[in-house]
């Protein structure tokens, strides 16, 4: 999943006339301009940033023992991936940027990086789709989908990503499937052989896709239903005489005292389980849509490009390819932000150091 940036001098749109994309800027030749060492510093601090945040998710997760248990399991899978894309994918992306979008480290090299950067990228993808998965199941199915169950499920379906992650990447080396590496264009990216772009993008993004896409829709009409079922059949008592009628203030529900029986009957608000539906609901949501706008750009051009022989200038791909990564940063955001555990979890691991 490679594509590069132009941060040298030269203007982009003369490099784009030329039909073989920029010229190199190597070494000495031609100095960085201001823009391209702001970009530069940027993309630095985006790996780095992923990469220690990730890694701080592990080390959170590795320190407290409630956290050895379902969904965490999951959580710290996506942060595995993430944190082998911030630290072997980002960095070689970055020298190849510097070196002015040529390759000088070798085929074995960047046979490593972009099997590497197959595998991590996809990883990651399979693993947000596993947590929401996880997430649909444990809203729609939570008196079948046991703590046991979970567990087994959850592991099988980490095992499952990491396996079929590793076929993808390791496709074009074990079965000869395309070429990723130029000797004498110097030249270094992902197979452009049609079948195995068809196979790779399907594999690792479309399928996906198509799954979380189901899984959110599941989630979203299963909470209409729920919130349309309970309006509709909500009760409305009628207080006779010698019945005492007390309003719950804090809680959404009312409570009947006849002698010394409490009845309790639940009124328009929500419920604890409600709550924590729309909660997961909206975490399920914000996940899927970061996922789906970091990496559809990328996967779109990825998928054209070698089937139509478009030409595509590179300065996109290299933003698409970009925009890619930082879904590593964005997804152990988003998720410890709706979990009040890891928040805790951070403040008491940050306490103990000082």
């Amino acid at each position: 999943m490679d594509g590069p940036l132009n941060l040298s001098a030269p203007s982009w749109a003369a490099a784009n006339r030329s039909g073989d994309g920029p010229p190199a800027v190597l070494p000495g030749r031609a100095p960085l301009s201001v823009f391209g060492v702001l970009l530069l510093t940027l993309l630095a601090l985006l790996a780095a940033a992923t990469f220690l945040w990730n890694l701080l998710v592990l080390a959170t997760i590795l320190r407290v023992r409630a956290f050895h248990r379902v969904p965490h399991n999951l959580v710290a899978s996506l942060a595995v991936s993430d944190v082998m894309v911030a630290a072997l994918v980002m960095p070689l992306s970055l020298v190849h940027e510097l070196a002015g979008r040529r390759w000088q480290l070798g085929r074995p090299l960047c046979q490593v990086w972009i099997a590497f950067d197959v595998l991590c990228c996809t990883a990651s993808i399979w693993n947000v789709t596993a947590i929401a998965l996880d997430r649909y199941w444990s809203i729609r199915r939570h008196l079948e989908y046991t703590l046991r169950a979970r567990r087994r499920v959850s592991n099988a379906m980490i095992a499952l990503a990491w396996a079929l992650s590793a076929v993808i990447a390791l496709a074009p080396l074990l079965f000869g499937w395309g070429e990723t590496y130029s000797e004498g264009n110097q030249e270094c990216q992902v197979s452009r052989e049609p079948s195995y772009t068809i196979f790779s993008t399907f594999g690792a993004f479309y399928l996906p896709l198509c799954v979380v896409l189901f899984v959110y829709w599941k989630i979203y009409k299963a909470a209409k239903f729920r919130t349309g079922s309970r309006k509709n059949n909500s009760i409305t008592p009628i207080a006779p005489e010698g019945l005492e009628v007390k309003e719950a203030s804090q809680q959404s529900q009312m409570i009947f005292t006849v002698r010394h029986a409490t009845v309790t009957f639940q009124t328009d608000g929500d419920t604890w389980r409600e709550q924590k539906e729309k909660k997961a609901a909206l975490m399920v949501g914000i996940l899927i849509g970061v996922f789906v706008l970091c990496w559809i750009p990328f996967f779109i051009t990825e998928l054209i490009s070698p089937l139509c022989s478009c030409d595509i200038p590179p300065i996109w791909k290299s933003i698409f390819l970009w925009l890619g990564y930082s879904n590593s940063f964005f997804n152990p955001l988003i998720y410890t932000a709706f979990n009040k555990n890891y928040n805790n979890a951070f403040r008491n691991l940050f306490s103990r150091q000082h």
